[in-house]
């Protein structure tokens, strides 16, 4: 059995027009609600074994975040500039080429590659991956080589907006 999480990064500013897309950091509401999901997680899921990220800002800061909820070695991060403006085909490399020593994987990135790639393996399809939206996705399988489309069950599908009410935003 193999188990992929993914994580859309948490809400990004775009209060500062002379940074790159890549060097947008979080927002008010990213800083809220990475913290809210990481707490959320670390209450209904096991933390997994090896997790890669984005580089960007929002993506990293995102990860660090939530793996310090999940009990899970920040330094341990792995920085995956595949991740990043990722086609389906992109996160099913980083997917299928991992050890199976790995039971669980943690991605955290970008759409809308994360909705397409939760759509193109999961059961149930979900219309957009939030920010700070979170997938968990089982396969009954024991190589992340064999997984491909439509080979996986949607467990669970949670975002901050299920819990926050936003109308102080």
């Amino acid at each position: 059995m193999k188990t992929l999480y993914l994580i859309r990064h948490a809400k990004s500013s775009w209060d500062f027009p002379n940074l790159s897309d890549f060097e947008r950091p979080l927002n008010e509401r990213g800083q809220r609600d990475a913290p809210f999901m990481g707490k959320l997680l670390s209450e209904r899921i096991k933390s997994p074994q090896i997790i890669y990220s984005s580089p960007a800002k929002r993506a990293i800061t995102t990860a660090e975040i939530i793996a310090e909820f999940l009990g899970y070695d920040v330094n341990s991060i792995i920085k995956n500039e595949n991740i990043y403006e990722a086609a389906v085909s992109d996160l099913m490399r980083i997917i299928n080429n991992n050890s199976d020593e790995y039971s669980s994987l943690m991605l955290f990135g970008h759409n809308p590659g994360f909705t397409l790639i939760s759509n193109y393996l999961a059961d149930k399809k979900i219309t957009n991956l939030p920010t700070c939206g979170f997938v968990q996705i089982d396969f009954n399988l024991n190589s992340w080589n064999n997984i491909e489309g439509s080979s996986g069950n949607l467990m669970h599908f949670e975002y901050p907006k299920k819990y926050i009410n936003e109308e102080k935003d």
